[in-house]
This record gives structure tokens, sequence and C-alpha cells, in this order.
């Protein structure tokens, strides 16, 4: 029925209809039509209702259907005929019109509030028999197909479909057309469009089907795969690739010459790329393996584009690459139970190993694993317990890429591996290059250098097993002095270090040793005193830098004993780097061991006197100032240093302030003598409930009342019968006698 006389006879319906009604009120009417009709029936869809024609589409259109048509206005044909050089829709080959128009059609009805963004399938034929070309519909604001054309009037009605306007023609894609209009592309997309390409893939890739060298079937991964690739690689961008290497993997990920859809893949099937052969395999999935043995699965299949098709992979497939440092062992016959020993730790080191790095590696060879097993009564490697194998192997791997020219330029020092030192720190390691590059001086490099994609392995020539707090100083020959006195001195101390601990141990270099023995020979020194001085450099437990920065300055025990068995107070200090007792520094910090941790210190810490502490702990001060300058006629130092026990209580500076202008030498003596008591008396030594009174050197009593009142730990009455006295820190041990701190001067009778 032509379009003039299907009006004429609407018109005559709608007149009987209202003459019918006419007491009535008019009423809207909905006479339904074909997609082919509404559009002859709508002024700015005339161009199309014209190519429909030529093309011998409007039929088709007019059939049963179902369809969904994207409809350009005429305004959009316009544009298209322009951008490619037609005058009218006359000028375009008929074929070439057909599959145009039915790039816009889809089979099925499908409303606006059922698209969702994704691939669909046209009625336009694609390169290959029984092929539909796909078409991409962005739904993420409005609705846009293929990345060019956006649905402006959505949701016109007919009888045998749905017809959304859109705004621009949709040409026959291209792969590229998919990959840019797809956002999960769009880091390929950068990767193919990168400046510095030395070929040109959007032109290639845009190749017409029937010209060389199309068409193309392209494994496209996805942003997500080229996430995973950059932290595969250990970089952060694309921008870190070299070209080379980001043209031979995305040459990888092309066929030129051939259209294979899904359907044409198979187990074991080799797909030549334009960088190569890969393996495609589709039993439990299709999959994609490239000549690194690297699997990337085939997630989504047959976006089929004018030129070609496009299989999503999820990983990026990469060229043959040198070998990472798993592969490198494996190709290294004298590292073969190094890499047996990987695979049988705790913690999948391969798979650790097999990662982005940077790693250094230090890589025993087979003969030092031998001697390893035989030194340690193991016959095999399955007779090590593997999480101790595990800690060992990762006491060989340094993070970070380490060059033996930089150790060489270090001449020596300390590294972290990734082993579990003390208190879950990284284990350290000790170099030394005065002769060769050898590690916690046992064993040497020799074979430095071989870089690999995730690191460089140095091999070795011997397994570095978990070194002690004895281990590290006996490997750095700046403690030769302290391996010597702990060799030298009573109870074995080299047994003792060597045990479990943990310890922290302050190790006074060479120099502090020399200094110390002022020319003496260490055989001068009694041994029961020489094992004495070294425990007043070991705290039991792990005690590292940050923790004693944490706290800024105070006090622990050290394992020496002084008077009564009780153990030696160390006070340390952190305003000024780290100082212990005021006489010895932190010159290299938390070297980490198996059973504890080492700082080098640059003096020996002698037994403490009470003076030492006096002297030590600036609280202390205003009383240090009171025992020297203000009473030059009595030498308390000398008094204080001897040999004692002595207990002392030390008013702080604070409590000095309290009491005023000092008096006169002869009273301050006095009262400076009030508050030594002879004997050594820690606070368990006093009654724990009640008082305990003891004799001064001045000769007045004092009283030590348990329990402490307001905070104190124990309230105090002087001589003079003053009871607003409190001891607020005790049991500072030295090695004549105990310092307990006290918030006000003691005062004798008179």
């Amino acid at each position: 029925m032509s379009h003039l006389k299907k009006l004429t006879i609407l018109a005559l319906i709608a007149f009987v209809a209202f003459s019918c009604n006419k007491d009535d009120d008019p009423k809207p009417i909905d006479y339904p039509e074909t997609i082919t009709e509404l559009a002859v029936a709508t002024p700015d869809l005339s161009n199309l209702v014209a190519a429909l024609q030529k093309a011998d589409l409007a039929t088709t259109l007019n059939g049963a259907g179902p369809f969904t048509v994207f409809a350009p206005t005429n305004a959009a044909f316009t544009t298209f005929l322009a951008d490619n050089g037609f005058s009218s829709v006359d000028d375009v080959p008929v074929d070439v019109l057909t599959q145009i128009l039915l790039n816009h059609v889809i089979l099925g009805e499908v409303k606006s509030n059922q698209i969702q963004t994704g691939y669909v399938k046209t009625l336009a034929d694609g390169p290959v028999d029984g092929s539909k070309l796909s078409m991409y519909l962005d739904a993420s604001s409005g609705v846009k197909i293929n990345g060019i054309s956006d649905v402006t009037t959505p949701d016109i009605n007919a009888t045998n479909g749905v017809i959304h306007i859109v705004d621009a023609v949709i040409g026959l894609p291209t792969v590229v057309d998919f990959a840019l209009a797809d956002s999960n592309f769009s880091t390929l997309t950068s990767a193919l469009t990168r400046a510095d390409l030395t070929f040109d893939y959007v032109s290639a890739l845009s190749t017409p089907n029937g010209t060389d060298p199309a068409p193309f079937t392209v494994f496209a991964p996805t942003n997500d795969a080229f996430a995973s690739l950059l932290t595969e690689l250990g970089v952060t961008s694309l921008d870190d690739i070299d070209e080379p290497t980001l043209k031979a993997a995305l040459d990888l990920h092309a066929v030129a010459g051939a259209n294979v859809l899904a359907a044409g893949l198979s187990d074991d099937m080799t797909v030549t790329t334009l960088g190569g052969d890969i393996t495609a395999n589709v039993t439990g999935g299709a999959t994609l393996t490239d000549s690194n043995g690297r699997v990337s699965n085939i997630t989504f299949t047959d976006v089929q584009a004018a030129n070609g098709v496009i299989h999503v992979i999820d990983k990026v497939l990469l060229p043959k690459l040198p070998p990472n440092i798993v592969g490198k062992a494996l190709d290294t016959p004298s590292l073969s139970i190094l890499v047996e020993a990987l695979q049988a730790a705790d913690g999948n080191l391969v798979d650790v190993l097999n990662g982005p790095g940077p790693f250094t590696v230090l890589a025993p060879d087979n003969d030092a694993f031998t001697a390893f097993l035989s030194d340690n009564g193991f016959a095999s490697l399955a007779d090590v317990p593997t999480d101790v194998l595990s800690q060992i192997l990762l006491n060989h791997v340094i993070s970070g890429k380490v060059m033996s020219t930089d150790l060489v330029d270090a001449g020596a020092g300390y590294a972290s591996t990734s082993a579990t030192g003390a208190g879950g720190n990284p284990m350290s390691i000790y170099f030394n290059t005065s002769d060769g590059v050898k590690f916690n001086g046992i064993s040497s490099v020799t074979t430095p250098d071989i870089e690999v994609t995730n690191g460089v392995i140095h091999i070795v020539n011997k397994v570095i097993g978990l070194p002690t707090v004895v281990d590290q100083a006996v490997a750095n020959p700046n403690f030769s002095s302290l391996v010597a006195a702990l060799g030298a001195a009573d109870g074995d101390l080299v047994t003792v270090l060597g045990g479990e601990g943990p310890f922290t141990v302050l190790a006074p270099d060479n120099d502090a040793f020399a200094t110390y023995l002022h020319g003496a020979a260490l055989g001068d020194v009694p041994t029961d005193a020489l094992a004495n001085l070294l425990l007043n450099h070991v705290i039991s437990g792990v005690v590292t830098s940050t923790d004693l920065v944490s706290e800024e300055a105070g006090y622990t025990n050290t394992l020496a004993v002084g008077p009564n068995d009780n153990k030696l107070s160390l006070y340390y200090n952190t305003t000024d780097g780290v100082k212990f007792n005021d006489v010895s520094s932190v010159s290299k910090a938390d070297i980490v061991t198996s059973n504890g941790i080492i700082h080098a210190v640059d003096a020996v810490i002698p037994i403490p006197t009470v003076v030492t502490f006096a002297t030590a702990d600036p609280n202390f001060s205003t009383l240090v100032s009171a025992l020297t300058t203000l009473t030059p006629n009595t030498d308390f130092v000398a008094t204080l240093s001897g040999t004692g026990p002595f207990t002392v209580f030390a008013p702080t500076n604070a409590a000095f302030d309290a009491l005023g202008t000092p008096p006169a030498e002869p009273v301050l003596t006095q009262v400076l003598l009030h508050h030594v008591v002879s004997g050594n008396y820690q606070s368990g030594d006093l009654n724990q409930s009640g008082d305990t009174t003891v004799p001064t050197l001045q000769g007045d009593n004092i009283t030590i009342t348990l329990p402490g009142t307001g905070g104190n730990i124990a309230d105090m009455t002087d001589g003079a019968g003053n009871t607003d006295i409190g001891i607020i820190k005790v049991n500072v041990q030295a090695g004549n006698g105990v310092i307990h701190v006290i918030n006000k001067v003691l005062l004798p009778s008179s």
C-alpha cells in the first residue's frame, strides 16, 4: 500500500470515528506501523529510506522481525557521504551500502532500558562465511555505538521491532575501531599508539578486508592484563618498557591474513603471529601459551570486525625473554641442588624468585650444598626441616639489584636479607671485598654479576647459614678484639652468646678495646673481671635502635652482675645519637642475627659506679654539682667510686630546685652524706609492707615506708622528721652500689 493511499484510508477512518463519537471527548488512537513504514513517515529519516530502497532492504524491514534498528538521521547520512567522497546515496556501491545498512540492524527487539554495555551481532556479514559483524554498545552514559554514534531518540515502537534514532552512520568497523570504542582496551590502544614505536599498528590494522595484510586475528589484552604485566616486569608504566620489547610483545597479539574464529582453535594448535609462534589450547577453556610458558586465558571470543576478529585475553603475551632467577638456575647445571632446595622449602620460594623483584641472589653451587649437608649431619635435602631450609635460602636473597661493583665500591658493610632474624627483623649479612667478595666471612663469590630479568645472581662457594651474634662478630674483622675477649673470659661466653638468646649486644670495635686497654694486653685483665665486663655489653631480649629512640632516655639491665648478684643497670640517651652510660656511642646499629641484634659501639662500657650513673643521667646534674664544685673539701667522687657497696638516694634536679639556695659547704656535706647508706639495698631487700630504718653515712637514720602514697613507690622520713619524701624510681644498679631516685632532698636532724 502506498504511503499516500494509506494516509487517505487513515483519514477516512479517523473521520468516521470522530463522527460516531461527536458527543464524546476525542481520544488518541495508536495505529501500529512496521519499521519501514515508520521510517517512511519520519521526514528526518528520508535519506535512510532512500538507502533502504536502493539496497532493496525496505521489504526486509517490513518483515516479521523482530528487529532493532539504529536509524541515522538525514544529517548523519549527509556527513557520512561527504566524509567518504559520495555526492549522494546513489554513488555508494550497492553491496557496500547493503552491508552498512545491515550493520545498523540487530535481530530481536531491544529497548533502550535493556541495552547493556557489551557486544552484540548485527545482520551485516563478516569476512568469513557465516560470520556476522559485531557492534559495541556503551550504556555507561546514554547509548553509544562503536564509539562514534549516539542514540538521540530511543524506543520508537513498531509492529516488528523498535527504532533508535542515532546521530551518525555506523560504518563497517575495523579491529582498531573496536579497540578505540571499548574502554577495556584503553591501555592496549596506548601501547599501539606509543610515539616511539617503529611500526604503525593503527594503519596496518585498519587495512580493509581483501587488502594485504588483512584480515587479522587479534588477541586483545584487557587493561587488567596490562596492569598485571607491569607488576610482573617490576615497572610502573608502559613508558618503562623499551621499544623493542614492547613491539615484540604487540606483534605476538596479531595474526595477519586469517580471520580465525573461536571454533577454528584446537588443542596444541600452533598460531603464527606477526611476532612468532604461540600455542592455542581449548580443552578446559581456551588458552594461549607464549614461548616463556606463560598462559593467557581467552575470556571472550569472536568480536567480529569487517577486517578481522578479536579474542579478548587476560594476560599479555611476551616474546622469549632472558631468563629470570629461577630460569637461569634451571639452565645452570652447577645450581641444580639450589633448584631442588627452592622447590622443597616452605613458602613456595620458586614463585617468590619468579616474581618481579629485583633480587640479588647469592647462589650456592652444588659443592657448597654437598658440604653444607655433610657438615650438618644431613644425608640429603629431604632431611633438612623445610622451615629451616626456607630461612637459610632466604638468607641468600637481598632485595634490590646489587652488582659486585656496588659491593667493591662500598668495601665492607652490612645488607639485609629476606630471612627473618631476631625479633622478626630482616637478617643482616656482612660483606667484605678486601680479598674478593666474601659474605659473613665464610662464603666467597666465584661467579659474579649474572644478570637476569628480575635481578642478579652471584654464585658462591659456601651455603650461608643463619648467623648468631658470635658468627657476625667473627665475620667482621673490626670485632676481632671482641672475639678474642669472648674466648679469653670465664664462663665460655662464646657458647653463651651462640645460644638461643635472644640477646642485644653492644659490640666495641677494635679501636674501642685498644683505647680501653691503654697499651696493656688483653691477658692482663683477670678472666672473671673480663667476663663481667663483656656481659655489661649484653642485654637480654631484642632492643633495636628504634626501641631506644622511641623512649629517648632510660635504664635497662645487662647480664653483668653487681653486689648481691644483682644485674647491672645501663643508662641510654638518644638525644644525640645513641649513647650508653654517657661513654659509648653506637656507630652501627641494628645488625640482626638469628639469636639477637648487635649495635657496634665506639667505646668499651666499664662496670659503672654510682658516680657513673649520676654523671650520665642529666636528671642528676644538680646532684653532681653538689658532690663536686659545691663541696671541694670532700672528694665525694672518689668515695662513691670506691668499692662500697652503697645505697644512694639520689634527688632529682627538681628536688634540689625545691630546696632553694644550697646551704654552705659544711652543711651541704652533711646533707649529701645523709643520702648514702652503707650496703647494697635493692627494693626487694626492703620490707614489702611497713617501715625499714637504716643509718646513713651522716649518722642519722632514714626510714622507708611501704607501700608508698600519692604515686610514690615508697615514702621516706628523713633525719629531720620530714615525711613528704617519695622514692620515684628504684634499683639503678651499679657495680659498687644501687641508686633509688627521690623527689625531695633529705635533711639530717641538725
